[in-house]
């Protein structure tokens, strides 16, 4: 165990545990969804880097080309997640994973790396102040709250995509982007589908399935967006809970 890390591939994919959802029996049929979901991904330069535990720590990054975001440029890296949790917080986990990224992008002759995050820490989100520690900035903002952060090697920047800063739909209803990436999102759909269904809460939910659609969504998007009366909420996961406090 100790510092090792290892990187899923076609010959693990099957075996290896998706760290962000290890045990909770709920949360498997998003588990599998995330493996059909990576095995396409994987020979596109999708990376899951993981602590050799059973823990949740590990970074997933892709071509910025090939990532599932509103976000656009060339020759960068995207990273969707660096997570670190539990016991594991503290030990330096991050920084190795981080500097790994940095290190496979400038071995691949990229322009830099980037990543969503916002003004103040967010759930499901790069905290920035870490970020900047590495010399990450920020280069383009959404709402004046999700910022776009990156680390240039050359001077080139990434932007997010035109269509993000829309953050609006023209549907009043709850409204939900969703895709298959978060081994979380499938539970949340049902809780969120049912609690509506049982309340009588007007609900459209959108499946982001192709790279098109989601370098089109209207809004931040880092696998999951969420809008109510036309205007973009959050890009924060809902359950139950969490959605009758949107509602209000």
């Amino acid at each position: 165990m100790g510092d090792t890390y290892i990187s899923l591939n076609a010959g693990n994919l099957a075996s290896e545990h998706l760290c962000c959802a290890i045990a909770d029996k709920k949360h498997q049929p998003g588990v599998e969804a995330k493996r059909n979901w990576l095995k396409d991904r994987l020979a596109q330069g999708h990376v899951f880097r993981k602590l050799d535990a059973k823990g949740k720590v590990f970074i997933e990054y892709a071509p910025l080309e090939a990532a599932w975001v509103p976000v656009v440029g060339a020759d960068y890296m995207y990273i969707y997640c660096l997570w670190v949790s539990g016991s594991f917080k503290n030990k330096g986990h991050g920084k190795k994973l981080l500097e790994s990224c940095i290190a496979d992008a400038k071995a691949q002759n990229k322009s830099g790396v980037c990543v969503i995050s916002a003004k103040k820490k967010k759930p499901f989100l790069s905290d920035k102040k870490f970020m900047q520690k590495f010399g990450f900035e920020t280069v383009d903002a959404v709402g004046g709250e999700y910022e776009l952060l990156a680390l240039s090697f050359d001077g080139t920047l990434p932007a997010f995509a035109p269509n993000a800063k829309k953050q609006a739909v023209d549907s009043p209803c709850l409204t939900i982007y969703y895709g298959s990436q978060c081994p979380y999102i499938p539970n949340c759909i049902e809780e969120i589908r049912n609690y509506c269904e049982n309340n009588g809460v007007p609900l459209e939910l959108i499946k982001v399935d192709t790279l098109e659609k989601a370098k089109s969504v209207p809004c931040v998007f880092n696998n999951w967006a969420v809008f109510y009366k036309g205007k973009f909420e959050t890009a924060h996961l809902l359950n139950e809970g969490y959605l009758k406090k949107l509602l209000g």
